[in-house]
């Protein structure tokens, strides 16, 4: 009897089992070397697609040839040597994102690099992802202050809009940046600074600074730097829009800085002359222009229907000696909706920040400002273009008619207005103020060493004794004629305290 229970049991376990095969294509490492592995056996592969060393390694197959796969190795590239297996994983590259990553330094992979511990999220984001289309997109109007005068009067950004910061080295291009995460304090944008190929120290410098002012409680930053493997650089810039996609998507807004893009540029290059791509023009490969285009063309304003959200970019590109015109340039200018473009002999002369208002642009133009803002600074950039060009002809000792004088003396002023010190940005209402002032000829009269203190003691006074105006003007972000009465009077009540 015992004997037909066990035969019995055993007959159940014999009818549950299920034979199920398992098909797996397993590939084998050609040759290894530089962060580029050459696979042979992957017929299935994918393109993009993330592929899995023995030892748990992950490699991302890029060059997909008759007979063997190009891959870029994605971590210590000394491990994977010839012979070691390889297989597919059916995934696309994807990074951690969400409120989770603020606060915190990461590395293109999502592994945070602050010993701040592990970062606590479920939710993933591919870090190549279609860019919305014109239907899901609406016109940029909203505007992203920067709080440095000179960008929020003449070349203003609007959020969804890419805007592109080009100059030499060292002529205050991260400070730009750094100013305008500042700015954002309380203005509910989230802010991911990309670092390609930079060195730790300034990472860490630039990290505690915007600790000390609290803006890392809204930031993230992504770091590969000039030690990092070339494929790890590559990644960065595309693992900073998949964290701001996060924000757009939900309906917020987002802003991403890629500093820099000549940098990335470099490093793609490396990779594919690796891969044995053909080179092109400066040795760059044919898909070099499509590289930078599907990363910038994903940032946007998104319609109403879609939550109203935008994600803002600001790519950075290094030239060398002002030429504008090298292959990277202009393939970033032709990809983004203006430049601003920093000048070293301004940089030099002590005009900071440096921005050369005569070809800098901003293609969404007065779209992106305040309706304040625009009626005070109007003529401004055309009144500094024509002092740039008279203070030429002034050089050479020509006897100058009444007019031109006072252009001059107005245009020396203007330089000396839009000046800013380094993390001091500055509220858009008190940019208007001190605009309305130099565009209505209160400083005139006004010597030109004494034009920074006449500045700080306006805002103060403004502040202090005129609270109902800055009210308004930050309230109404316009000015009626009404008010502009009352800020005239009231500058002209400073000017007769100041000028005691």
């Amino acid at each position: 009897m015992r004997t037909d229970k066990i035969a019995e049991l055993i007959s159940l376990e014999i009818n549950k089992y299920k034979k199920e095969t398992k098909l797996e294509e397993i590939g084998t490492v050609i040759e290894a070397g530089d962060g580029i592995a050459r696979i042979s056996g992957l017929s299935k592969a994918l393109s993009g697609e993330m592929l899995e060393f023995e030892g748990g390694i992950y490699g991302q197959a890029h060059n997909l040839d008759k007979n063997e796969i190009g891959a870029i190795i994605l971590g210590e590239s000394t491990q994977i040597e010839q012979g070691t297996t390889v297989k597919c994983t059916g995934k696309i590259l994807e990074v951690p994102v969400g409120e989770a990553l603020l606060g915190r330094i990461i590395d293109p992979l999502g592994k945070p690099l602050d010993n701040k511990g592990q970062i606590k999220t479920d939710i993933f984001r591919p870090i190549e992802y279609k860019a919305p289309n014109v239907i899901n997109r609406q016109p940029v109007k909203e505007p992203l202050q920067t709080g440095i005068k000179a960008i929020d009067s003449m070349i203003p950004i609007g959020k969804g809009q890419r805007e592109l910061i080009i100059g030499d080295r060292s002529t205050g291009k991260t400070s730009i940046l750094v100013d305008t995460i500042i700015n954002q304090k309380g203005k509910d944008v989230f802010c991911i600074y990309v670092a390609i190929g930079q060195k730790n120290s300034n990472i860490a410098r630039l990290a505690e600074k915007l600790e000390e002012v609290g803006a890392m409680e809204y930031t993230v930053i992504v770091n590969a730097p000039a030690n990092a493997p070339a494929a790890i650089q590559y990644l960065a810039p595309y693992t900073g829009c998949a964290i701001g996609e996060y924000f757009m998507y939900k309906g917020m807004h987002a802003l991403v800085m890629y500093d820099d893009l000549s940098k990335h540029a470099v490093a793609y290059r490396e990779i594919s002359l690796l891969l044995r791509r053909p080179p092109g023009r400066e040795a760059y490969p044919g898909d070099i222009f499509y590289l930078h285009s599907r990363l910038l063309e994903r940032s946007a304003k998104l319609s109403d229907e879609l939550g109203g959200g935008s994600l803002t970019a600001i790519p950075v590109v290094e030239i060398l000696a002002g030429d504008i015109s090298s292959y990277i340039p202009t393939n970033v200018i032709s990809i983004t909706d203006g430049q601003i473009y920093l000048e070293t002999d301004l940089f030099n002369a002590g005009v900071r920040p440096a921005i050369n208002a005569g070809i800098s642009v901003s293609r969404v133009g007065g779209n992106a400002q305040t309706k304040a803002m625009k009626k005070v600074a109007g003529m401004l950039r055309l009144g500094l273009a024509q002092y740039r060009e008279l203070e030429t002809f002034a050089k050479f000792g020509t006897e100058l008619d009444k007019e031109t004088r006072k252009q001059l003396a107005r245009g020396e002023r203007t330089v000396e207005v839009l000046k800013q010190n380094l993390y001091h940005p500055m509220p858009v209402e008190d940019q208007v103020l001190i605009i309305f002032a130099l565009t209505n000829g209160y400083l005139d009269d006004v010597e030109i060493n004494n034009i920074n203190n006449f500045e700080k003691e306006l805002i103060s006074y403004m502040h202090n004794s005129q609270k109902e105006i800055v009210h308004e003007l930050s309230v109404t972000k316009d000015i009626s004629e009404k008010l502009e009465e009352q800020i005239s009077s009231a500058i002209v009540n400073f000017k007769k305290i100041f000028i005691q």
